[in-house]
């Protein structure tokens, strides 16, 4: 046990799991000057999240959007348990197993029908690297080199140089720009941007472009932007008439956040490319999938080594990780899980009106279940770096519910299990921060 010495109680203390944290960690996100000891969670049971002291919040972002079904779920913890004892992991070079083959054929159908192949990977980030190392390859090995991709503006695909470079060009990526290769963006297709959207993406496509990359629907690190499904199937028929790829990111849309099973549901284009990660495991633990079409698969098929995709992470197709997708899919298409999608999408629905008619809060939008909406009380914009996130994170917290804003931005997005009194529980909290804004404006 780590300790410190108490000078003024002449003995040492043993030290909290937050003071040792901060000896020796790292933490994501964060600048660790001036961050506040973080909170020790030493426990987790559905919605709830419970800390070191004894104190519970409320998980209304589900852990960075993964935690779907609630924290540690009896369900997938025994699969998981069964799994650990019959196979923690096996090269997935040359070899196979159980769970990655029925987690393959389970995905598949759920997909889009055009989607014919899975590959493993280890989060979202890496998700996404694979599908733009698939697609400049795929034009590589069919001796049409394409070295463009279009990319809407503002969007977020990760954290690793290759998701980064498809990504917005922020403060998050401005230390990097030298080693990003270059993107076009366009605009995002919101509401009063479509046509400024179409008309970009047709001056920018040749027969250079190797893809358009687009996060469907709601753009979520960006702030929870959204828009509609006729305008990205506009963009999709446009970009495919050059014959660029599509990729569809789902990392944070996919497995039933935008109220069906994945955000491309609601589109009639079809991606060739899928990237899926964070609701994939139920928030067990990280996994990767990137999917595509029977015709970029067959793109890599050659008496030829040097046209094999060489990609690949020890941990590819981890026993375990598969496992807790099964488990986690099994809970996911149960009657149960959709009535709750829908139940949600329905009381976020009830609390957007009554948004709509509070001080301080422009641009009320939902998909499914996540809600969103601008805090305006100072004026403030969009930045990440708004003191109004500091605030608002902090007034939160002490009402007992974990959100994270995005600048000026909050949303709600919540595992599939939370109650009713709950998601009142986090309404109030909110009421009771926009009131508290409103009468902090000048300070803030």
């Amino acid at each position: 046990m780590t300790t410190t010495h108490d000078e003024k109680a002449g003995f040492s203390k043993p030290l909290s799991l937050a003071e040792r944290d901060k000896a020796v960690i790292w933490h994501p996100f964060t600048q660790m000057q001036t961050a506040p000891l973080p909170i020790p969670i030493v426990r987790g049971e559905g919605t709830l999240l419970f800390t070191e002291e004894g104190k519970t919040y409320i998980d209304a972002v589900s852990s960075w959007w993964v935690n779907i079904h609630g924290h540690s779920h009896p369900h997938i913890a025994e699969k998981v348990a069964q799994q650990l004892r019959t196979l923690e992991h096996v090269i997935f070079a040359g070899f196979t197993h159980p769970a990655a083959v029925e987690l393959a054929e389970r995905l598949l159908p759920l997909l889009p029908t055009n989607q014919n192949k899975v590959f493993y990977s280890d989060n979202g980030s890496t998700a996404v690297e694979v599908a733009l190392k698939m697609a400049f390859q795929y034009w590589h090995n069919a001796g049409k080199p394409r070295r463009k991709v279009i990319a809407l503006e503002d969007a977020y695909h990760g954290d690793t140089f290759g998701s980064m470079a498809v990504s917005g060009r922020s403060p998050f990526t401005a230390p990097f720009l030298p080693f990003l290769f270059d993107v076009e963006y366009i605009p995002t297709p919101v509401p009063g941007q479509e046509q400024a959207a179409l008309d970009r993406l047709n001056a920018l496509l040749d027969d250079d472009v190797a893809a358009f990359i687009f996060e469907p629907l709601v753009q979520g690190a960006g702030g929870m932007v959204m828009y509609q499904p006729d305008i990205l199937n506009e963009l999709i028929r446009l970009a495919r008439s050059q014959g660029a790829l599509i990729i569809a990111d789902e990392v944070m849309t996919g497995f039933g956040r935008t109220g069906k099973l994945f955000a491309s549901h609601h589109l009639t284009e079809k991606p060739d490319l899928m990237s899926l990660s964070k609701g994939l495991t139920g928030g067990t633990m990280a996994l990767g999938v990137t999917t595509c079409t029977g015709e970029i698969y067959d793109g890599f098929l050659s008496d030829d080594k040097f046209k094999t995709l060489f990609h690949g992470h020890s941990f590819t197709a981890n026993p375990l990780a598969c496992t807790a997708s099964l488990a986690s899919l099994d809970i996911l298409l149960s009657d149960e899980t959709q009535a709750s999608i829908r139940r949600i999408s329905q009381r976020h629905a009830v609390f957007a009106e009554q948004l709509q008619q509070k001080p301080g809060v422009k641009n009320v939008r939902q998909q499914g279940t996540i809600l969103a909406f601008d805090l305006t009380l100072d004026g403030s914009n969009r930045s990440y770096f708004n003191n109004i996130r500091d605030v608002a994170y902090q007034f939160l917290l002490n009402e007992g519910v974990l959100m994270r804003p995005l600048g000026n931005v909050l949303y709600i997005l919540p595992p599939y299990c939370i109650t009713d009194e709950q998601l009142d529980t986090v309404y109030t909290a909110i009421g009771k921060l926009l009131k508290h804004l409103s009468g902090s404006e000048s300070t803030l």
